[in-house]
């Protein structure tokens, strides 16, 4: 299956070809997985084209950059104007957006001070995990891998290498036959999808597990509970053990790329009625109609392009 590429990108300060913007084959970033980087969508709404919660994608690069001692040549603004300037470079409708900076050429050892180079991508993207997903559901399994232990890699960082992980919990999904797997955390305890977080249902509450649990504190994962709790409906963030996925009542995986999407089963096993419950339904309507308008955008998430 052939992959259409956008005509341009951000590279480095200016818009370029999307054919130009090349890196070196011996970068450092290529070699140990030195990049942290966001996914951020665009959406159609009623006043125009806007990009959802840019300033807080933005602000978790450059603070995924400090853990790994990775300053960003650029400031947040410039960044933030580099994304509006690739969607209209390509004239997109909707994007997703890959801000990314990693280590480039300029030594051979893990710790070798090299330029930091960044850039911005954009395409057209429809729903993640595949066409119907948000309406349908999806069928999960557990994986066979699990997140890494506590102060090893952090998890809390949104980097390159840590995704190397997330891939074989996708792959192995993928091969098994499943939409997408579930990974524990070295605990043994529930963390998120290979690259979503993960809400169940019990008894009209969402619950949710702790940044603590070997994830990434996901911005869709906190416009879901901002919302709920906006909206009167109960968030706990807790421990949860793997039987949990067979108890509750529903279950949905979210992220920028996944968006809300409901999981209908869980090793075989039917998630409630097997089939997307009312909750899920009223999170998928609260978040989208940020978009269309029937959810007021109270706390200024819309950058319009």
């Amino acid at each position: 299956m052939s992959t259409s590429y956008p005509e341009h990108i951000w590279h480095n300060g200016r818009i370029k070809p999307w054919a130009e913007a090349t890196v070196h084959v011996m970068a450092h970033g290529l070699h140990y997985g030195s990049s942290v980087f966001e996914g951020i969508r665009s959406y159609p709404t009623p006043n125009g084209q806007a990009i959802f919660r840019l300033g807080e994608h933005l602000r978790r690069l450059y603070a995924s950059a400090k853990i790994y001692d990775m300053p960003i040549p650029y400031d947040l603004d410039t960044l933030a104007t580099a994304c509006r300037e690739v969607i209209k470079a390509n004239g997109l409708a909707r994007a997703y957006l890959r801000p990314i900076a990693y280590r480039g050429l300029g030594g051979f050892g893990l710790s070798a001070e090299t330029p930091v180079d960044v850039a911005v991508a954009a395409w057209h993207m429809g729903p993640y995990l595949g066409p119907d997903v948000l309406e349908a559901g999806i069928d999960a399994c557990v994986s066979s891998w699990q997140r890494f232990a506590p102060n090893t890699i952090p998890a809390g960082a949104k980097a390159g290498g840590n995704y190397l992980n997330g891939q074989l919990v996708a792959r192995e999904a993928r091969r098994l036959g499943f939409g997408e797997g579930i990974a524990l955390a070295s605990t043994g305890l529930l963390s998120e999808g290979a690259g979503e977080n993960l809400f169940l249902v019990f008894d009209g509450a969402l619950h949710t597990t702790p940044v603590s649990a070997a994830l990434l504190n996901g911005i869709t994962r906190n416009t879901i509970i901002t919302l709920a709790r906006d909206a009167g409906i109960e968030v706990v963030e807790r421990d949860l053990p793997r039987e949990y996925l067979y108890l509750c009542d529903e279950l949905f995986m979210c992220g920028t790329a996944a968006e809300i999407t409901p999981i209908r089963s869980v090793d075989g096993r039917p998630v409630g009625t097997g089939q997307p419950g009312p909750l899920t339904r009223r999170m998928q309507s609260l978040f989208f109609g940020l978009f269309d308008g029937s959810t007021p955008d109270t706390r200024g998430w819309l950058d319009y392009v």
